[in-house]
């Protein structure tokens, strides 16, 4: 008889059990209050009950752990001193989707040489996540695998939805169940509607085929999540973080029945892919929250401890400390003055009343 299965599948490797993963890598109780704080308090800004400005910043993506708890060392003390007027969250990346091929990122290809030790790639993945976590920061990915978010979610303050994958059933689907607020994040044509027709679904209950704890394929149902938001972050048409655009956009949220509560990426094609560009639009944003707009509930930035970024080159020893391997980043001396400057600058605004 003629093989008709698996034609094109290489091997199939056997993971953990999510149950076993988490056991043998557990949250403290202090890492368990930082999620829960975190998620909380990111959802009162981006549902306008706490006036502060979210922040979301950090490298592109993670393929250095110790640069990486390095800039989160850097990032907690900030966070601290900012904390009345900015809500600081590390952008903690591990799954990066690529247009056509390269690196995916740190837990499909940990060693940065072809290896792809995906299981321990998922291990760092969620040490790293763990040592954020005892710094006291709040953490931000983006949700790629559908499987991913069984291994690491519950180590996770703040979710994005891509702007490759915002049209997705299954993403919709999956962040109707994920259990922190989500950003959904304008297509890469520069499309808001998919993302606020996202926002709409991932709000709705879904039935759907998915992983639980033991390890099972399972019939899963969930409850819709009230925590979407949309997240500008330009696209083929150009950048959308212009006052005119972030009415746009704020019309667009009401009528489909949410309160615009918007966060801008200041990187992607809002800077042109030009890292240096991105304190021109921080700065720009920053101006329209103190003139009076209450449409804009937060800001990311790709940010690492050096500026630029450097080809993955298959052995990391040759890399530069601190330099991002996908997209180009500000450096952190820029990163601190302007969230310096931004906690300075909402210190005269009028707080909402909670």
């Amino acid at each position: 008889m003629p093989q008709i299965k698996n034609l094109n599948i290489d091997s199939i490797t056997h993971l953990e059990t999510p149950k076993q993963f988490t056991e043998r890598l557990p949250l403290t109780p202090q890492m368990t209050d930082t999620v829960a704080k975190g998620r909380q308090a990111i959802e009162d800004v981006v549902t306008g009950k706490d006036d502060r400005l979210l922040l979301i910043t950090g490298p592109c993506s993670i393929h250095d752990t110790k640069a990486g708890l390095e800039y989160a060392g850097r990032l907690a003390k900030l966070a601290d001193e900012v904390k009345d007027n900015v809500l600081l969250v590390m952008r903690v990346y591990f799954e990066k989707p690529r247009t056509t091929v390269g690196w995916k990122g740190l837990i499909n290809d940990p060693h940065l040489n072809g290896t792809f030790d995906v299981a321990h790639g998922l291990t760092t993945a969620r040490e790293f996540l763990l040592n954020v976590l005892d710094l006291g920061l709040p953490t931000a990915t983006e949700w790629l695998d559908p499987i991913t978010p069984q291994y690491l979610a519950d180590a996770v303050c703040w979710g994005a939805i891509g702007a490759r994958t915002v049209e997705s059933q299954t993403h919709r689907q999956l962040a109707s169940g994920l259990s922190m607020p989500i950003g959904f994040k304008n297509g890469t044509g520069g499309s808001l509607q998919i993302a606020v027709d996202a926002m709409v679904a991932a709000r709705e209950p879904h039935v759907f085929l998915s992983v639980e704890d033991d390890g099972l394929v399972s019939i899963v149902k969930t409850n819709g999540n009230e925590g979407g938001h949309v997240v500008l972050r330009g696209g083929s048409s150009g950048p959308n973080y212009d006052p005119t655009a972030v009415s746009r956009a704020a019309s667009l949220l009401k009528s489909a029945g949410f309160e615009p509560h918007i966060v801008i990426d200041c990187s992607h094609a809002n800077s042109g892919k030009d890292h240096r560009r991105q304190p021109v639009v921080f700065r720009d944003i920053i101006s329209q929250i103190t003139s009076g707009t209450r449409d804009i509930a937060g800001i990311m930035l790709e940010s690492h401890l050096n500026a630029g970024a450097q080809k993955a080159n298959g052995d990391p020893s040759k890399l530069e400390y601190g330099v991002s391997i996908t997209d180009a980043c500000i450096d952190w001396d820029t990163t601190a003055g302007l969230v310096r400057d931004a906690a300075s600058a909402l210190q005269s605004r009028t707080p909402v009343n909670t």
